[in-house]
């Protein structure tokens, strides 16, 4: 099976939601609560800054996707953030590290300087070692800034990366 990230487009929409709104149902490691249709889907998907998934060449089927977006606004809008989705049985095959070296040459390509987690969910084991493994540097711990589905906190790890 071999995987590529490409730009997203409208035809991607309904496998895009799919895989945003498993996660936010999951809600352990996205803030968002709402999920997403296929207007605010769109909506959404289109603001960013770049939009990328990743699919299966041999089936064109999605397997995860990336949102990258400015972190501020004004003097801080060198900064940048990104959000990834990984569909939920397609984990553990190095998906997620495919789309966070995708989002990094995007990030550059697009001219933001830095890249920037704000709520690494402290028990979001792999997100931790990729970034870890990626050069990622760890800020420090906000204690209990995170609310799980279950209604129990958990801390969170903000990160960045010099791009």
């Amino acid at each position: 099976m071999s995987i590529s990230v490409r730009k997203f487009t409208h035809v991607d929409i309904p496998a895009m939601i799919s895989i945003w709104n498993e996660v936010v149902m999951d809600g352990i490691a996205f803030p968002e609560t709402e999920l997403l249709d296929e207007k605010s889907g769109l909506d959404f998907f289109e603001s960013q800054s770049f939009t990328g998934i990743a699919f299966e060449e041999e089936t064109d089927k999605i397997v995860g996707l990336y949102i990258l977006h400015p972190n501020g606004v004004g003097r801080c809008s060198h900064i940048s953030n990104a959000s990834y989705a990984v569909k939920s049985g397609e984990r553990g095959k190095r998906i997620g590290e495919m789309l966070v070296r995708h989002c990094i040459a995007e990030a550059r390509e697009i001219g933001f300087k830095i890249l920037q987690f704000n709520a690494v969910v402290s028990t979001n084991i792999a997100a931790l070692q990729l970034y870890k493994k990626l050069g990622f540097i760890q800020l420090g711990v906000i204690p209990e800034g995170f609310l799980m589905k279950d209604g129990s906190y958990q801390d969170i790890i903000p990160h960045y990366y010099r791009l």
